[in-house]
């Protein structure tokens, strides 16, 4: 797909953040939009902000835990557009609690939009992709799709599956020659709500998930903007794979070089978190 001009874009999640940018973007190279996100003023606020390119936009208030609507969006889709040919699964929440402490509540509401989304928001455009003789499935994944981090079992459970998900759908769309290709983000630090937004479970004081969740614009160094920009360049070369922002490429190249032990240096580095701000306290 070497360019968007008059293609049919689905991208889900939006309403704001790595979604509001992709959309954005596509409007400005003349592609046609299937928007998507549980937020329908935030939906309303970018279809207005695009009003002005030209472009067909549709919008569909979904929640992509659900199966059910997830089908009748992708038939919606297709009755307003009459064709789809990029679908961008990108919708996620986040949440911060140790497995110990962990509600089911909590991890099925995370599993079910992170993990179950993709697959459903997959599995209902594949038969209308099919149809295109220009299609690309993306699903996003994360950096914690390619390494573990305390406090985020869930977030790592989804985004793992995600990545097994989609490359395994890579290698069966090679085998069967289609015309569908397939890419997985792996975005690492991007300056959005997700963790403002996200839940915070019962977690352990000597975590520091409250602090990480407040200061998690300083550790995100990638704008939404050009994390769109690094995605749809993926898409032009069909990349199967694209980190997203350069602590992505640091983390990648450190996890593969201690595929074990960086185990150890989160444990350590949260062992060192607890001392500093012991002292920190003890001091004041």
């Amino acid at each position: 797909m070497e360019n968007f001009k008059n293609k049919v874009a689905v991208i889900t999640g939006a309403a704001s953040g790595i979604g509001a940018a992709l959309a954005e973007n596509l409007a400005r190279q003349g592609c046609n939009l299937a928007l998507a996100d549980i937020n329908e003023k935030g939906l309303e606020a970018i279809s207005e902000r695009l009003a002005s390119t030209g472009v067909q936009i549709s919008q569909h208030v979904l929640d992509v835990a659900n199966k059910k609507a997830v089908e009748r969006f992708a038939a919606n889709v297709m009755q307003q557009h009459k064709g789809v040919n990029l679908v961008i699964n990108n919708a996620g929440v986040a949440l911060a609690e140790t497995v110990d402490q962990m509600s089911y509540e909590n991890f099925e509401w995370l599993m079910n939009i992170n993990f179950w989304g993709v697959v459903y928001g997959t599995k209902a455009f594949l038969p209308y992709l099919k149809q295109s003789t220009d299609a690309h499935i993306v699903n996003v994944s994360s950096v914690f799709g390619l390494y573990a981090v305390p406090t985020q079992s869930a977030y790592n459970a989804a985004k793992f599956a995600v990545r097994g998900f989609t490359e395994s759908l890579q290698e069966e769309l090679r085998i069967e020659d289609s015309n569908i290709q397939c890419t997985c983000i792996f975005p690492s630090g991007i300056k959005t709500n997700i963790a403002q937004n996200g839940r915070m479970g019962s977690t352990p004081d000597k975590y520091h998930a409250d602090e990480l969740r407040d200061n998690f614009d300083k550790y995100a160094h990638t704008s939404p903007a050009q994390a769109a920009e690094s995605i749809l360049n993926a898409v032009r070369k069909n990349k199967e794979r694209a980190l997203i922002g350069p602590d992505a490429y640091a983390m990648d190249i450190f996890q593969r070089l201690m595929p074990s032990k960086y185990k150890q240096l989160f444990v350590q580095g949260t062992r060192l978190a607890n001392w500093w701000r012991d002292k920190r306290n003890t001091t004041a």
